[in-house]
């Protein structure tokens, strides 16, 4: 029998609502191509449209499975469903639901941790929306102060900064686990140009698939 939603635990309405507002947001990214071909009139010529579909979906596809399979474990169910509605995870969400978890000593797979993780990224969601809504209204007068020399300089250095500290946190428990991935990654963005920031998104699962395979073998070995 089908149960209503008193009955249901949180870990199951976290994953009703979760699809919700998945098809929803869903919904809503192909609803404004939708307006706008109706609102002017226009469509797509669907030959070119879908070659260049064919071209670059497998690579979503791939990386769309891929940060499932990596960033649910790290995040929860209730972390991972809010990251993926609101985007900019590996860049906000993920250190933010890591830093909370690591304050509060709880880990992902708990009861505990679902909550501090999901509570977390919403903060951080609002924030940024708060942080964004104010740059639009002040980014006029604020350029020339933005476009100084030394906040430029500065502006490059945040992320290196947050994930740096990050690093520190992680690296100090396990610095026998971290040395292998470490060089993996910087062995591929110097001799590969192509990879940049904006293959954070493939990089970041590959290095979490690396790491764990590297963790396996020292551990069937002793090493931790």
């Amino acid at each position: 029998m089908r149960k209503n939603s008193n009955e249901l635990t949180y870990l199951e309405k976290i994953h009703v609502w979760g699809r919700i507002w998945g098809l929803s947001l869903f919904f809503l990214i192909m609803a404004f191509p939708l307006a706008v071909c109706i609102i002017y009139g226009v469509l797509p010529k669907w030959g070119p449209l879908f070659n260049g579909i064919l071209a670059v979906l497998p690579m979503y596809w791939a990386v769309g499975v891929i940060e499932m399979l990596t960033y649910v474990p790290m995040l929860g169910a209730g972390g991972a469903y809010l990251s993926f509605v609101t985007g900019n995870i590996s860049n906000l969400k993920l250190p933010c639901a890591l830093d909370a978890m690591q304050r509060a000593n709880v880990k992902a797979s708990s009861e505990e941790g679902e909550i501090i993780s999901t509570i977390s990224i919403a903060v951080s969601s609002i924030v940024t929306t708060v942080i964004i809504i104010v740059g639009v209204i002040l980014i006029i007068p604020l350029t020339p102060v933005l476009e100084s020399p030394v906040l430029n300089a500065s502006f490059a250095q945040l992320l290196p900064a947050l994930f740096g500290g990050l690093a520190v946190v992680f690296v100090s428990k396990q610095w026998k686990l971290s040395i292998a991935p470490i060089i993996l990654m910087l062995l591929l963005f110097i001799f590969i140009p192509a990879l940049n920031a904006g293959t954070v998104g493939i990089m970041v699962p590959v290095g979490v698939i690396f790491t764990l395979i590297v963790a396996r073998v020292l551990y069937k070995k002793g090493k931790i």
